[in-house]
């Protein structure tokens, strides 16, 4: 027969203070909070205006979402951002900048990814960037700006010709025209700070599915507006894309409609 074992006092207080902590969580597990801006290149941060950006916040390795929300606020400090000399260390988001923060529950180190996907009130404009860095638990990344993502490109919406529609007649002359803004939504004029003198806006034409060449729009005298014209020969089916670029900082946004003319 096999002697029965029996536990004594100290021995029953040892096992139960194992099991809690075994069964309790790490020592080390808090909140841990953490800051995301999302910044037009070379203009402002992307906010409620534009329909704000969404952040998804995740673990780098098993994919497991963290977080999510979109970035609400103000596009900042004109001044702050564009003007003023920045020295090394200082921060241009004001309190009104558009943010998304959130607090991730962490019992260790993760690697997290940042992915930014917007602006989602312009659904054809909308980019999307990433990128990934250390978070250690209870240390947030708060500080200066937060986590500064940088989205490219212009939003460009086509105005005309309206999409689908069907002109009838040769020859005539088809409207062009677009809205471009950069990213943030701020605006275009000649000479301003964002000078439409300098971005390269034209469109690109196809019919039946063939090249049948650009045509250059022009600032159109309207805040972030663009005109030009199309000489129309021939029946068929018409695509338009307009794109706008900078080629200062390869900034490019794009949009496009078809049209048919009939004979």
């Amino acid at each position: 027969m096999i002697p029965r074992r029996v536990l004594t006092l100290p021995t029953l207080l040892a096992c139960a203070a194992l099991a809690a902590v075994l069964a309790a969580p790490p020592a080390w597990a808090q909140g841990t909070q953490v800051t995301v801006r999302v910044l037009a290149r070379d203009a402002k941060f992307v906010g409620t205006a534009m329909g704000g950006v969404r952040v998804t916040l995740r673990d780098a390795d098993s994919g497991r979402v963290l977080a999510e929300g979109l970035t609400a606020g103000g596009t900042g400090d004109t001044d702050r951002i564009m003007r003023r000399p920045r020295a090394r260390g200082a921060g241009i988001a004001t309190p009104d900048a558009a943010a998304f923060t959130a607090t991730l529950d962490l019992d260790r180190p993760v690697r997290v990814e940042a992915i930014a996907q917007g602006p989602l009130g312009h659904p054809r404009a909308i980019g999307r960037v990433s990128a990934v860095q250390w978070v250690v638990p209870g240390h947030d990344l708060t500080g200066g700006d937060g986590w500064v993502l940088e989205l490219p490109g212009f939003v460009v919406d086509l105005l005309a010709p309206t999409p689908e529609i069907k002109l009838q007649g040769v020859p005539q002359t088809v409207p062009l025209r677009a809205k471009v803004t950069l990213m943030c939504g701020c605006p275009v004029v000649p000479k301003g700070l964002w000078d439409a003198d300098g971005y390269e806006v034209r469109a690109l034409i196809r019919v039946d599915g063939k090249a049948a060449g650009e045509v250059p729009l022009a600032y159109a005298g309207e805040t972030s507006h663009f005109a030009g014209s199309l000489q129309v020969t021939k029946p068929g089916s018409y695509e338009a894309v307009i794109y706008a670029y900078d080629p200062k900082t390869g900034n490019t946004g794009l949009d496009r409609t078809v049209f048919t003319v009939t004979p």
